[in-house]
């Protein structure tokens, strides 16, 4: 019988597909089945990259060259499991708050023209969509950003206005100067709702089980990594 390579050993190819079969089934580390190799083995290797942001790294590494001609902005609300609850600190030291659905977790996205991530973060759900916008557009050139009417609030246009970037965002009926929109590059927001779409096929996202927001958002990163590639 082989012994165990360990953590640091070899057989990445593996250790990444049974990653991503915990996060399409949902599933439970213990009921990682054995061709994947040892469970606990998985886990701790996962926690390992994750603590070092290898996730991170790889999704960068496959994300260098986005199509940033226009940037799309939305968000996504997750329903939180009761085992992602448990994290040291309570809920409220992670991206967790309690809205209508219960428990939940919202996912703030930028992505490019194509509908490819460029940029996520994690905030409770009951949170406004446009509190995480800041860090996602900081240091980020594009010319211009789609969005519907929940990030239709001033200071993100006066920052879309100084960037001179064009501002196709659906208005509130309350704003006094409507601005104007181009209806046909709009349209093009669904790529975004893919994107998202293509994001909740992974049940282990879909219903977030992961405790630590820095372990959520590394399953973020891997499945993101995937759909960027495609």
């Amino acid at each position: 019988m082989r012994a165990d390579p360990g953590r640091s050993g070899g057989g990445n190819r593996r250790f990444i597909e049974a990653v991503l079969w915990i996060a399409r089934t949902g599933s439970p580390w213990r009921d990682l089945p054995a061709m994947f190799g040892n469970w606990s083995t998985a886990f701790r290797r996962y926690s390992d990259w994750r603590k070092a942001d290898v996730f991170v790294r790889l999704f960068e590494a496959c994300s260098e060259e986005p199509d940033m001609e226009y940037a799309m902005v939305d968000a996504t609300i997750v329903k939180v499991h009761r085992h992602g609850q448990g994290a040291k600190g309570g809920p409220q030291s992670q991206a967790i708050g309690r809205s209508k659905g219960g428990m939940t977790t919202k996912i703030l996205a930028l992505t490019d023209a194509l509908g490819n991530l460029v940029r996520f973060e994690l905030l409770p759900g009951h949170r406004f969509d446009t509190v995480g916008v800041e860090p996602l557009i900081e240091g980020v050139d594009f010319g211009g950003l789609i969005a519907d009417k929940a990030f239709d609030s001033n200071w993100i246009v006066d920052d879309l206005n100084a960037r001179s970037a064009k501002i196709v965002i659906s208005q509130h009926p309350r704003r006094k100067a409507p601005l104007p929109l181009d209806r046909e590059l709009y349209k093009w927001r669904h790529l975004i709702e893919n994107f998202f779409c293509n994001l909740k096929e992974f049940k282990r996202i879909a219903m977030r089980a992961d405790k630590p927001d820095q372990s959520f958002s590394a399953m973020i990163y891997l499945v993101a990594t995937v759909i960027n590639s495609r």
